[in-house]
């Protein structure tokens, strides 16, 4: 019996040894990142992802961190091996957490990276995925904020593309922004962004 219950403390202690390095490695990447260390805080959640297998934020994050650093690149070669990147990590992601609404955002949001560069070669088969992407995880998670907001600011974009009226979708930044101030999600380093650019994006909504 005594050593039963050793092996059980033994086995809980190793997990909340393995927990502790987690959030520590996590904090320590979020750090990096906050200081504009982008290359040095993709690899450190790289590195967390090799240790934790079965745990989709650090994939989540390495593809982040790769699509947003996308935005502005001019280099083909550059910019495809970053979302190439982007794309991997996030499939693994997508196999540990399917149907998760966080995840086809940033599916999206890849695929917005790709439009942005060549709208010509992209715009017209990716903006069809992406509206794919953002209507099944509305249908997923109808009061997660920053469902609610990337998809009025691709509804957005859309119409302003096509010349019509943007004004039609400030109520679903209100929306987002009101979700935004009551949503709580019990997981650690659970994705957090959005409120700041949805104030901006609603401060000049409709102009």
């Amino acid at each position: 019996m005594n050593k039963l219950i050793l092996s059980i403390v033994l086995l809980g202690t190793t997990f909340v040894n393995a927990q502790d390095r987690y959030s520590k490695g996590m904090e320590k990447a979020f750090e990096l990142w906050q200081n504009q260390k982008t290359t040095e805080a993709s690899n450190m959640f790289e590195r967390i992802a090799t240790a934790e297998p079965d745990k989709w934020l650090p994939y989540y994050y390495v593809s982040q961190i790769n699509t947003v650093i996308s935005f502005g690149e001019k280099d083909e070669d550059k910019l495809s091996k970053q979302l190439e990147r982007a794309k991997e990590f996030l499939d693994v992601a997508k196999a540990i957490s399917p149907d998760n609404p966080e995840l086809l955002i940033q599916e999206a949001l890849i695929n917005t990276a790709w439009i942005a560069f060549d709208g010509a070669t992209y715009g017209m088969t990716l903006s069809q995925k992406n509206a794919q992407l953002y209507q099944k995880a509305m249908e997923l998670a109808p009061n997660n904020p920053r469902v609610v907001f990337s998809k009025a600011e691709w509804d957005m974009g859309s119409a302003r593309y096509f010349g019509k009226d943007t004004t039609p979708y400030c109520k679903d930044v209100e929306r987002a922004l009101e979700l935004f101030a009551t949503f709580k999600s019990e997981t650690p380093f659970y994705p957090s962004w959005g409120k700041e650019r949805a104030e901006q994006v609603l401060a000049n909504c409709g102009k």
